[in-house]
Order: structure tokens, then C-alpha cells, then sequence
């Protein structure tokens, strides 16, 4: 949708860090509407109440101004699977779960976006992706109260690589047609992680079930 003159938002005076979080969070949202390469500069522009040009000043190519957007993105979704403490590491687990698929059902344009749009194939767009996930591993295996030795921790890291893998393709499809219900899905999702802990580290699996 074209922004007209009308609509185009009043000069509001902001600081540079306070005007390039506003761009990047009206990027983000922009996201959630179209792809990566369909984000309008000059839409967003006029959204902020600024020139074209301007949003150059703060972001010297486009490609810049989307890498920012996919950094915001993916740093919104490790918020939201934060771990609660509060909780055992299974209830912690399945709890972060929850709040992952809540959050890209809220989220599902971006959410597919990212993971099929041009993000998946550009180097420097794809790498805040694999960033997210590899945080998400670390965050497991932080949380989880096991040691996890020197030899066996490349064969683990491959194999949770797998599992996120699952995780983005078996969301897609559910996001796309809802085969089982959200409560399945999550459990799905929570038992494979620890069948796979299991095979590769028998002590993993029962930490993740405690």
C-alpha cells in the first residue's frame, strides 16, 4: 500500500538512536505484511515522518536497513522464549516452546519471510538467522544441569541443529495447515529434542525430562 501525502506521518524531532529504533521497528512490522525485498524504504520513510534520504543517513544501503530489520526480528523471538527459572528444566522447556510457537503464530508472515524468503539464501541476511539459532541451542544446554564432554559436544551440536531444522520445517507446515493442535505440536516438538538428546547422550535426555 502507497503512502499518500495525507497520510504520511508529522515530523516528530528524535534523537538518532531513538529515530533509528523507530525505523527499525516500523521495518519489522512492515515485515510481517510482504518479504524482505518487498520493504519499502520510502513508505517507511514517509511512515516516520521523514525523507527518503534521510533513512540513508542512518542506514547507508537498503541492504543495511533489511539486515537491521532481521536483527530486530530474531531478537524479539529470543526474547520470547526467554527461559522462566521459576520452572523445572521440562516445564522450563516446554514453557519456551509455548511462547516460540505463540509468538510466530502472532508473527507468521515474518515468521515465513525469514525462513523462505530471500533471508534463507543471502549470506549476510541468513547470518542473524543462524545466530537465533544458535542461541537457541545455548540456551538449552545452558539450562540443562549436565556436563556435556569435550568429544561428544560437535556430534550433539550437529544433532541439535537437526532438531531446530525440524522445528522451523514442521512449524511452517503447521502454521500453513493446522493438522494437529497447537498442545500436539508443542509436545512434537518438546519429545523429539529429547529423543534426540538421547541418542546422543542418555544423561542429556534425563536432565531435559527433570
Amino acid at each position: 500500500m502507497t503512502i499518500s501525502q495525507g497520510e504520511t506521518a508529522k515530523r516528530t524531532r528524535l534523537s538518532p538512536d531513538q529515530r533509528r529504533a523507530q525505523l527499525i521497528t516500523l521495518g519489522t512490522k512492515m515485515l510481517g505484511e510482504r518479504s524482505i525485498d518487498d520493504i519499502s524504504v520510502s513508505e517507511i520513510a514517509a511512515q516516520a515522518g521523514i525523507s527518503r534520504g534521510l533513512l540513508f543517513h542512518y542506514f547507508p544501503t537498503k541492504q543495511d536497513f533489511q539486515l537491521a530489520i532481521v536483527r530486530n526480528a530474531n531478537t524479539e523471538l529470543l526474547q520470547h522464549v526467554a527461559p522462566d527459572r521459576s520452572l523445572g528444566v521440562f516445564e522450563m522447556l516446554r514453557d519456551s516452546m509455548e511462547r516460540y510457537i505463540d509468538y510466530v503464530s502472532a508473527n507468521r508472515n515474518s515468521y515465513q519471510a525469514l525462513l523462505r524468503g530471500p533471508t534463507s539464501v543471502s549470506p549476510d541476511l541468513a547470518m542473524p538467522l543462524d545466530q537465533t539459532r544458535d542461541a537457541i541451542i545455548d540456551i538449552i544446554l545452558t539450562e540443562a544441569p549436565v556436563s556435556i564432554a569435550d568429544a561428544d559436544r560437535p556430534r550433539l551440536l550437529l544433532a541439535m541443529r537437526g532438531w531446530i531444522a525440524f522445528v522451523e520445517e514442521t512449524t511452517l507446515t503447521w502454521l500453513r495447515t493446522e493438522p494437529i493442535s497447537r498442545e500436539q505440536h508443542i509436545d512434537l516438538l518438546v519429545e523429539s529434542l529429547i529423543a534426540i538428546a538421547f541418542s546422543v547422550d542418555p544423561a542429556l535426555a534425563a536432565a531435559l525430562r527433570s
